[in-house]
């Protein structure tokens, strides 16, 4: 596995410091792990936010890598995966910029008929993804390192999954996921109150520099500028991130929690939980210090629109090969070569996602039981590394061996 040996090398050179969550797909360093939050704003701030923003929004996907983070975003396309069967809408039509100036969104719909998609030839086989099984006494927890948006290539429409993870989810009467998709349903008034000001605010939140450098980014999109301009730094981070990743062709509609349930609900008495609540994972950026926030953005815009594209895609293949280790030594390399403060950068991975990390693993161990398999699935960034949730339960007394 050339891609995996080549990201642990790469971590090797680098100074130790702070792993970001994917949010995105991976895409920026810390809002990955928001994927989540980000799928919510759409809705939530329909009121403060103008049709361009919305559209970016509802295409909000990292999350990253794995986590990005937050597998939110994905479950809210994937609304309609709570029927059995349905496949989400799609967030915006073939063609279609969403109403965003200067940007073409890529088909959203694949062609099956011809043999292609976006990403490339229809595979016959789905790809590996980084999953683990999780052992101790009775209790068995089978874990799926995801993608909150994906390439249709990677999940064929006969098994969108590999055998060994469509075993496990059909032993397993409950899914966790990050949220629960009825959690993504209410509408959050802390995205309103602490995301959006009443009046512009955030060329004053901001360096004149970075504030320069942030305009400068969106001068081809006067409208998601205007509205940029009323939020504060951690909400024009994860739109930033959203702004980049849409260019990428991946959709929300294939992100790996949206395929689960299509699965999943599909077979009676089964239930899907979240590993946290909605307010517990907004508190994660609304209670960021302003230097935590301007850090996040600060890395978002340290690359080219098409150097964060190439990031995408790397995280990608790395996410198909399925060595969730690998994929956090990339991120843990990439955090390094984007931070503007490395102290402050490990104190936003902190909150964002090892302290999430820490909360996830509590609350697998409240809903797994004896002979009761679990199935998990959260933002792959989450599961490597040595702060990440296969390493908490290893120290927790379980045996963790790859699926």
């Amino acid at each position: 596995m050339p891609e995996a040996t080549a990201a642990r090398r790469f971590t090797r050179r680098q100074p130790r410091g702070g792993r970001r969550a994917a949010f995105f797909i991976a895409f920026s360093p810390v809002s990955r792990a928001a994927l989540a939050v980000i799928a919510r704003l759409g809705a939530a701030v329909r009121g403060a936010l103008g049709a361009a923003l919305r559209a970016a929004l509802k295409m909000a996907f990292w999350a990253a890598v794995a986590f990005g983070c937050l597998a939110g975003a994905a479950y809210a396309a994937g609304a309609a995966a709570n029927t059995p069967g349905a496949r989400p809408a799609v967030p915006m039509p073939p063609g279609s910029s969403g109403g965003i100036p200067g940007f073409h969104a890529a088909p959203a719909v694949p062609s099956y008929a011809s043999g292609t998609t976006a990403g490339g030839p229809v595979r016959t086989q789905p790809a590996r993804m980084p999953f683990y099984v999780a052992t101790r006494g009775n209790l068995t927890i089978y874990l799926l390192g995801t993608l909150h948006v994906g390439d249709p290539a990677d999940y064929p429409p006969g098994q969108p999954f590999r055998q060994p993870i469509l075993a496990a989810l059909a032993a397993s009467s409950i899914l966790a996921l990050e949220l629960s998709p009825d959690d993504l349903l209410v509408s959050q008034d802390d995205v309103s109150k602490y995301g959006v000001c009443r009046r512009p605010c955030l060329p004053a939140l901001l360096p004149e520099p970075l504030w320069q450098k942030l305009e400068a980014r969106m001068r081809g999109n006067p409208e998601a500028l205007a509205e940029i301009r009323k939020m504060r730094p951690w909400l024009a981070s994860l739109l930033v991130e959203t702004y980049d990743s849409l260019s990428a062709g991946l959709q929300t509609e294939y992100g790996t929690e949206a395929q689960l349930q299509n699965v999943f609900l599909r077979w009676k008495g089964r239930r899907i939980v979240g590993l946290e609540t909605l307010s517990e994972q907004m508190r994660a950026f609304t209670n960021l210090s302003l230097a935590q926030q301007r850090e996040m953005l600060a890395q978002d815009l340290a690359q080219t629109p098409a150097q964060n594209v190439a990031d995408v895609q790397t995280l990608l293949r790395l996410w198909r090969v399925g060595d969730a280790d690998a994929i956090a030594a990339w991120e843990s390399a990439r955090t390094e070569k984007l931070s503007h403060d490395a102290r402050v950068a490990a104190s936003v991975d902190n909150r964002i996602v090892y302290e999430r990390n820490r909360r996830f693993v509590s609350r697998m161990q409240q809903y797994v039981a004896p002979n009761k398999p679990l199935f998990v699935a959260i933002g792959a960034l989450h599961l490597g590394g040595r702060k990440g949730v296969l390493q908490l339960l290893s120290q927790r007394g379980f045996t963790v061996d790859p699926g």
